[in-house]
């Protein structure tokens, strides 16, 4: 037997899918270069009700939505489209006819179906899988919107009136801003904030802690990764924070705490308004309205060679520095009647309220940890403590106590007996009830008292409340 070779191969192959093609479709039409019909099949004929020979027409003339002339000029196929003719809808696929040097010389049309209702199911599952897709991407941008306004932001203080109206002049603008203040002061719900009041508020907003990521991936995490960058890195790459962030907001959080070999690169990124994906030759322009942030003194940095200075001024256009909570004392009330309102509903429990002793000794607290710790503090109270009123009694075996007073030569005044008693019955009754969550019999059996005893003691010393 002769062998055939490649070019023979090709060539059946293109026949026999062409004889395939046509005795599984609905109709077939050829035209020649000038878009005049060189042959229909009967079958396109009795589809389209035609008893005549259309040889030689313009195919407009015969079916007048046609777009072979399309095919035909521009050498593109049209793989799959719904084609109105009177009242019928057929679905078709339209092909170029190629010379042997690929020139055009006509074109091919196939009527797959001759009633569109049969693309149904492929349409429904194309319909599907675009829904989810618009689901995914609103449910990403929605991740990457600010969650946080200036309403959020709680305080009467005039420490608090200050911040704000710095930060809603910073939202009009379109600079640099630099947060400063301790750890738990609200400086991510303020940098949302001003997202959110600014110009770029629908476009994202895109958090990065410092702090938290290893050093030798902060660069992809800024400025991504290209394509195979390096063995195991995904073949399609993966965008930095610069990219996500593009057209909106880019926070860095703790930014005192980036090493200098990435400030260098920060600093270009920003000054160029370009960033390089990591493996990649392609430089890619960025449109990114930064703030920054940082617990720490930034300048004291820049002393000690440990913060660049031309960074440092880049990011220090508009400062503010937010005061902490131990400087707005009169502004603890509100917050602890916020935090105590999320937490029940994130604890599903009733209303629970301070009154007059727990908000003073609250004040009293240095709070460290600022809003963040008195945040900690309410909720390991509504965990331990049952009653909707909480005293000072609820909060004292979990706040320090305040420092004592220098000694001093002096003798401590002398107290009555009674009184001291007292003082020392009282304490214990609190520590008691504490440690029983807020429960009075528990509290009398750890006290080794009778119930009736515990509620006349308490009587006593002004410690009922309602339960």
């Amino acid at each position: 037997m002769m062998a055939i070779g490649p070019e023979d191969i090709r060539k059946r192959a293109v026949q026999s899918m062409f004889d395939h093609m046509a005795s599984i479709c609905e109709g077939l039409v050829a035209v020649d270069r000038d878009v005049r019909i060189a042959w229909m099949d009967d079958k396109y004929k009795a589809l389209l009700g035609i008893d005549y020979d259309v040889t030689g027409k313009v195919v407009e003339e015969v079916i007048p939505n046609s777009l072979m002339r399309q095919v035909v000029t521009t050498g593109k196929p049209i793989l799959l489209d719904i084609m109105e003719f009177g009242v019928r809808s057929f679905v078709v696929i339209r092909l170029p006819l190629l010379g042997e040097n690929g020139e055009i010389q006509g074109g091919i049309g196939l009527v797959l179906f001759d009633r569109a209702e049969y693309l149904k199911p492929l349409v429904f599952k194309f319909s599907k899988l675009q829904e989810e897709l618009n689901r995914t991407r609103r449910e990403l941008a929605g991740e990457r919107q600010a969650k946080y306004t200036f309403s959020q932001f709680l305080g009467t203080s005039e420490e608090v009136r200050q911040v704000k109206t710095l930060a809603r002049r910073a939202a009009q603008m379109d600079s640099t801003v630099l947060l400063m203040g301790e750890t738990g002061t609200g400086k991510e719900l303020l940098a949302h904030a001003i997202h959110a009041a600014s110009a770029r508020a629908l476009r994202p907003m895109v958090s990065i802690n410092v702090a938290a990521v290893p050093e030798a991936l902060l660069e992809a995490e800024f400025f991504g990764v290209a394509p195979g960058a390096y063995t195991g890195a995904d073949p399609r790459g993966r965008d930095g924070k610069f990219q996500l962030a593009n057209g909106g907001t880019l926070f860095l959080d703790e930014i005192g705490d980036m090493p200098l070999s990435m400030q260098t690169k920060l600093l270009r990124a920003l000054q160029e308004k370009e960033i390089e994906p990591l493996g990649s030759n392609k430089v890619l322009r960025i449109d990114v309205r930064i703030i920054a942030a940082t617990s720490r003194d930034l300048a004291a940095l820049v002393r000690a060679n440990l913060f660049r200075a031309d960074l440092y001024y880049r990011i220090n256009v508009l400062p503010i520095t937010l005061p902490p909570l131990r400087q707005r004392g009169e502004d603890i009330e509100i917050l602890a009647e916020s935090i105590l309102d999320l937490l029940r509903l994130r604890l599903g429990e009733g209303p629970r309220e301070l009154d007059r002793s727990a908000i003073e000794a609250l004040k009293a607290h240095d709070w460290p940890g600022n809003v963040r710790e008195l945040h900690n503090i309410l909720e390991r109270v509504c965990m331990l403590v049952e009653a909707p009123v909480l005293t000072a009694e609820h909060f004292a075996a979990i706040l320090p106590r305040p420092p004592a007073p220098p000694a001093n030569d002096s003798p401590p005044p002398v107290q009555a007996l009674a009184t001291v008693v007292g003082q020392a019955e009282r304490a214990a009754i609190s520590a008691a009830l504490l440690q029983a969550g807020g429960n009075r019999s528990a509290a009398a059996k750890l006290l080794a008292i009778s119930r009736a005893s515990l509620y006349e003691r308490m009587a006593a010393f002004g410690m009922m409340s309602k339960d």
